[in-house]
């Protein structure tokens, strides 16, 4: 049987990496750092053009009454992001079979580097937002990634982390696997993905379609 895809686009930090522990670290608990990172999302989701990372992260940390400097701290310890179980073997599966891997995540250049180097696996295309100048969902971080993948929206799978993706990734054309390991809420407005999981098993047949 022909493979379902020719490339497959993630997002980065809720879809590979456990960036969510992270940010629980720096915050100082659960559920401190639950609220400093949905105040960020609802940010990102509202901002479009791009303003500053950092900044971004600061400004939702004084929100919701934590203080603007673990948004520094947050940057620096980046390099602790690990994958999730299940993903380096997906994505070396598919890496082996030919299809070609990218990423689009809301984060500076430097810092997207420093978390796609944490995932283990080599990616073909790596987009953020700064280099987009746009944050998801708006469509430009997607488009220019399907760019420079260099294939049609309806050869590429999106596997989407934040429930946001669902919103942007749509608009785009491309099918969407939802990586749920958070347990998020579909926004309203967000259409259904293709598939929802909680774990990343399966992914890699699915897409060479064995």
């Amino acid at each position: 049987m022909t493979r379902r895809y020719d490339a497959v686009l993630f997002d980065l930090l809720t879809a590979l990496v456990d960036s969510w522990s992270l940010w629980n670290a720096v915050a100082g608990s659960a559920e401190a750092g639950v609220r400093w990172r949905a105040a960020y999302l609802r940010r990102t989701y509202a901002t479009g053009a791009y303003r500053p990372y950092e900044t971004l992260v600061a400004e939702a940390a004084a929100e919701v009454g934590l203080a603007p400097r673990l948004a520094d701290e947050l940057a620096e310890r980046y390099a602790e992001l690990r994958p999730w179980p299940g993903v380096v073997e997906e994505l070396a599966t598919l890496a082996a079979a030919g299809i070609k891997l990218g990423v689009a995540t809301n984060c500076s250049g430097e810092l997207g580097r420093v978390a796609a180097d944490c995932v283990g696996v080599a990616f073909d295309v790596l987009v953020t937002a700064e280099r987009a100048g746009f944050y998801k969902p708006d469509p430009a971080p997607y488009r220019l990634a399907l760019d420079e993948l260099g294939v049609a929206p309806e050869r590429c799978l999106f596997v989407a982390g934040s429930a946001y993706d669902l919103v942007g990734a749509s608009r785009v054309g491309v099918d969407i696997w939802w990586h749920d390991r958070i347990g998020m809420a579909k926004p309203p407005e967000a259409s259904a993905p293709l598939r929802h999981t909680s774990d990343f098993a399966g992914l890699a047949g699915f897409v060479l379609a064995v």
